[in-house]
């Protein structure tokens, strides 16, 4: 299995793309620890793969590193780590109409839950020579922004872009690779209950090559790609699986 004998945390596990990614990294043999700030819905996805949980505010620093500490006290170590926590965006006002606080919402709590995350797993990594930081986003389509009027999102992703190629830059000499899963879009994972939900997808759809987005095995599949050694060549990059609405 790809991720035999690693030890995985995944900061908002209990949402649909943390879920997808801890049972891909479960059934290739991961150590899984999901952390989030609601017990509930971590138990949820932890149950069925035996993945281990713990109530975790990612936007707080001691709680972050007292949780890392204690992951790698108790695995004998940290390989993977990614950050799936929500952004606290603030959708669907004009930016001209915006108040500032709700612009640099998805900015202020990306920028500093992603940081947080990668400086707490870095530290367990280095001594170890080795270790995966995942971020998910990547550079947004400004296109979109004008259609649904995305507010801070997509700055936040750029932000975190450029910590994703200074984090590489600077962790690669100690083994350790920093990567970004970029979708495009998950239909799945917009709830079932939520009204423009088709017509989201619908517009999703049509901007790809293949006339399919990526579904939430598919990020589960990469992301177990990303964080294997069948990956070990790749850092400081985006992975696209866009389906070709992105074309790089």
């Amino acid at each position: 299995m790809l991720l035999d004998g690693r030890n995985a945390i995944i900061y908002g596990g209990g949402g649909s793309i943390g879920g997808a990614i801890a049972r891909a990294y479960a059934a290739q043999g991961a150590r899984v620890f999901l952390a989030g700030r609601t017990r509930a819905t971590l138990a949820a996805v932890a149950g069925p793969i035996g993945a281990e949980i713990a109530e975790v505010d990612a936007l707080d620093a001691d709680a972050v590193d007292a949780h890392a500490d204690a992951v790698a006290a108790t695995a004998g170590g940290i390989d993977i780590s990614v950050n799936l926590i929500a952004d606290h965006d603030v959708q669907g006002t004009a930016m001209v109409d915006m108040p500032l606080d709700d612009y640099l919402s998805p900015v202020v709590t990306s920028v500093r839950s992603k940081f947080l995350t990668a400086r707490a797993a870095a530290r367990h990594m280095m001594p170890r020579g080795s270790g995966v930081i995942l971020t998910f986003g990547g550079s947004g389509d400004p296109t979109a922004a004008r259609r649904y009027r995305l507010g801070g999102l997509l700055t936040g992703f750029e932000a975190i872009e450029a910590m994703r190629r200074q984090l590489a830059a600077e962790l690669g000499p100690h083994g350790i690779r920093v990567v970004t899963l970029r979708t495009g879009g998950v239909p799945e994972a917009i709830p079932v209950a939520f009204a423009g939900r088709a017509a989201i997808e619908a517009d999703l759809t049509a901007r790809t090559l293949l006339g399919r987005t990526a579904t939430l095995e598919d990020v589960g599949h990469v992301a177990v790609f990303a964080a294997s050694d069948w990956a070990r060549t790749i850092t400081g990059a985006a992975l696209n699986m866009t389906c070709g609405a992105v074309v790089d």
